[in-house]
């Protein structure tokens, strides 16, 4: 599990740990990983790497099927999110990483895992996307654009999958109360405490269904926000709140 020392990627690594799972915790923060595995019931490993680092999370996933074997599911949650605006240079930068994190660390989450998980014929490959990728958000082209493709990338894995008895799920949440969503200065809908987040997509998870907006009321939001006419997205959205530029990343 990517993204696992803080948010949603906590939230899980508790969930299954809870019920008896074995865990390959990968993150940053070195410092954070090794707490939180000292914390989970039983035992996990703490594998620190950057997913922008394909290397680091190839030796990251090399380290776990030594020690572990092959897992029942990969969950690619590692994300970050910053404003950014195309007319400024210095967001060029933010607009590389936020895609090189977003999109090809997934790639490269699953890609060490996909044959083991054929061979074997079981297996659940989670892909954590965005409400955010079913429109462009002003301010959040970068976000948005890296979301999107996560979910055209998940659907198009699920298809080469299919029959082999490996699942794909596509996860696409809306709001849930983690540091990423903590510096927006907007109204947040039907946001979700990232406990109850994570169980919720748990049940996603077990059912193996390819895709799902979480929580359901942002599902019909995602919906409307799909077959609205561009002049009419526009007008609403053109005033939209609009995520902080200049974040860490």
């Amino acid at each position: 599990m990517t993204g696992a020392s803080s948010g949603l990627g906590q939230a899980f690594a508790r969930h299954y740990a809870a019920r008896g799972a074995q865990l390959g915790l990968v993150a940053r923060r070195a410092d954070a990983l090794a707490q939180l595995a000292a914390e989970l019931p039983g035992e996990h490993l703490a594998l620190p790497a950057d997913v922008g680092d394909r290397d680091a999370l190839t030796r990251a996933a090399e380290a776990y099927l030594a020690q572990v074997g092959v897992p029942d599911i990969v969950i690619a949650n590692a994300g970050v999110s910053v404003g950014t605006l195309t007319e400024c240079p210095e967001d060029l930068a933010a607009f590389e990483r936020v895609m090189r994190t977003n999109v090809n660390g997934m790639v490269a989450s699953f890609q060490p895992f996909v044959e083991a998980m054929r061979q074997r014929g079981s297996g659940r490959l989670v892909g954590i996307a965005s409400v955010a990728g079913i429109r462009g958000l002003p301010g959040a082209g970068a976000y948005s654009a890296s979301k999107a493709a996560a979910i055209a990338y998940l659907e198009s894995l699920r298809v080469e999958l299919r029959g082999s008895g490996v699942r794909v799920v596509t996860l696409a949440p809306g709001y849930i109360a983690t540091p990423m969503t903590a510096v927006n200065q907007y109204p947040m809908p039907f946001m979700l405490q990232a406990d109850e987040a994570a169980r919720r997509m748990a049940k996603v998870i077990a059912a193996g269904r390819g895709y799902a907006v979480v929580p359901w009321q942002m599902g019909v939001v995602a919906r409307v926000l799909r077959v609205l006419p561009n002049p009419v997205f526009d007008a609403l959205f053109a005033r939209a709140g609009r995520k902080p530029r200049g974040l860490p990343l």
